[in-house]
C-alpha cells in the first residue's frame, strides 16, 4: 500500500476518534480541533494535486522491477501541427512511446489517432474533454467523460483504451471509483519536463528531462498544447532527449509492455 494512503486511513481514523472523544467524554479544544481539519485539508489536497502519491488510485510511474528502456509518454493531443513531427523522431531514432490523447481532440483528428497506432505506438486515454476542474465533478460527469473519449478511441482504433492519465494529474476518491469501473490502468511519470506551459524552453525542458532517463523511467512531455495555441517545448526539446537516450543505450518503450510484464502491481509506494 502506497504510505499516502496509509496515513490517509491512519488520518481518518483519527478523526474519527476525535470526533467519538468530543461526544463521549468532553470537547477537544478548539486549537486542536482546527490544526486536525486543517492538518487532514492539507492530506486531501496533496493526494488530490499529487498524483504520484498513489493516495486515492493506484499510480504505475515507473516500470516494473528489471525493466529496461524509457517509456516517453505524450499528452494533450493529437495535433495535426506538431504530432506528426513527433512521429517522425521517434521513428528515426526507432522509439517506440504511449500517447494520451483528448477525446474531443481524436474526434476532430481521427487519422493523426490511426497514424499513431499504425506506427506501432500506444493510445492511452487523457479523458474526453480534458476539463481542468475534472476534479471537482460528480463521478457521473466523470464516468461519462471517459466512457465517451474510450469509445471514441475504440471506434478510431478497434481496441479499447486501457491506460488512462487523468487532466492535470489530478485524482480523488470519485474519479478512482470510475477508473476501477472501467478498468483503467492509471499512468503516472517519473520524470517530466514541465513541457506543457506557454513560456517553457526547450533547454530547460531537456534539462529536467534527461538527468531521469534511466532503465524504467517514465517520462511526461507534450505533442500539443492543452489548447493549441502554442508549440510545447517538449516537440523541440525532444531531439536532444532522443539523442541522450541513444548515448546511454536506453531503448524507447511502450507503457504497456511493462504492464504485459507485471506493472499492474508496481504501482507508486
Amino acid at each position: 500500500m502506497p504510505i499516502a494512503r496509509a496515513l490517509l486511513y491512519a488520518a481518518s481514523l483519527g478523526a474519527i476518534a476525535l470526533v467519538a472523544r468530543s461526544l463521549l467524554v468532553a470537547p477537544v479544544p478548539l486549537a486542536v480541533a482546527g490544526a486536525a481539519i486543517v492538518g487532514y485539508v492539507a492530506l486531501l489536497l496533496c493526494g488530490v494535486f499529487f498524483l504520484g502519491l498513489g493516495m486515492f488510485v493506484d499510480v504505475v510511474k515507473r516500470g516494473p522491477p528489471g525493466a529496461r528502456g524509457v517509456a516517453l509518454t505524450f499528452d494533450d493531443g493529437p495535433s495535426p501541427e506538431h504530432t506528426p513531427r513527433v512521429l517522425d523522431l521517434l521513428d528515426e531514432a526507432g522509439v517506440k512511446a504511449t500517447f494520451f490523447v483528448i477525446g474531443r481532440k481524436a474526434e476532430a483528428h481521427p487519422e493523426l489517432v490511426r497514424e499513431i497506432a499504425a506506427r506501432g505506438h500506444a493510445i492511452g486515454l487523457h479523458s474526453h474533454a480534458h476539463d481542468r476542474l475534472f476534479s471537482l465533478r460528480s463521478s457521473r460527469y466523470v464516468a461519462r467523460d471517459l466512457a465517451r473519449g474510450a469509445d471514441v478511441l475504440e471506434r478510431l482504433t478497434g481496441a479499447r483504451p486501457a491506460l488512462f492519465r487523468p487532466p492535470i494529474g489530478h485524482t480523488t476518491p470519485r474519479i478512482a471509483r470510475v477508473v476501477e469501473a472501467l478498468d483503467l490502468d492509471v499512468i503516472g511519470w517519473s520524470a517530466r519536463g514541465f513541457d506543457g506551459l506557454p513560456g517553457a524552453q526547450p533547454e530547460a525542458v531537456a534539462a529536467r528531462v534527461i538527468p531521469g532517463l534511466r532503465d524504467g523511467a517514465i517520462v511526461l512531455l507534450h505533442d500539443a498544447a492543452e489548447r493549441d495555441d502554442h508549440t510545447p517545448a517538449g516537440v523541440l526539446a525532444l531531439p536532444r532527449i532522443l539523442a541522450a537516450m541513444s548515448e546511454r543505450n536506453l531503448a524507447g518503450v511502450r507503457v504497456d509492455a511493462w504492464l504485459d510484464e507485471g506493472a499492474r502491481d508496481h504501482v507508486a509506494a
